[in-house]
């Protein structure tokens, strides 16, 4: 099982956490599952960059993402190269250290 290290985000996750997330999962919902609300305004659906992360470790682990993720990016606030949307990403067996951005293109929180 991979243990996810989430470092500390000032609303989100204010002292940062690790949870350990079953391989296979997607991210974005395994988040969410433990109780981490990471923004998602889109659903889940690749149509926003709200679930944007920068994966501080474990980066190179990840599949590759697509053009329209890719695309996408371009747009999120804070972009690095080791962006991804959250929402994208399937965990492998792999460790990850992931950061949520302080800020979102997001106008209004979306109370999920």
């Amino acid at each position: 099982m991979p243990k996810i290290t989430v470092l500390p985000h000032h609303e989100i996750c204010p002292e940062g956490t690790e949870v350990e997330l079953e391989a296979g999962q997607n991210l974005c919902k395994a988040l969410l599952e433990k109780g981490i609300k990471i923004e998602h305004a889109c659903e889940m659906s690749k149509a926003c960059t709200t679930c944007h992360v920068v994966v501080r470790k474990g980066f190179n682990s990840l599949d590759e993402m697509d053009d329209i993720e890719a695309d996408l990016l371009d747009r999120a606030w804070g972009l690095e190269p080791d962006s991804r949307l959250s929402c994208q990403v399937m965990l492998e067996d792999d460790d990850l250290t992931i950061e949520i951005p302080k800020y979102t293109l997001n106008h209004a929180k979306e109370n999920h």
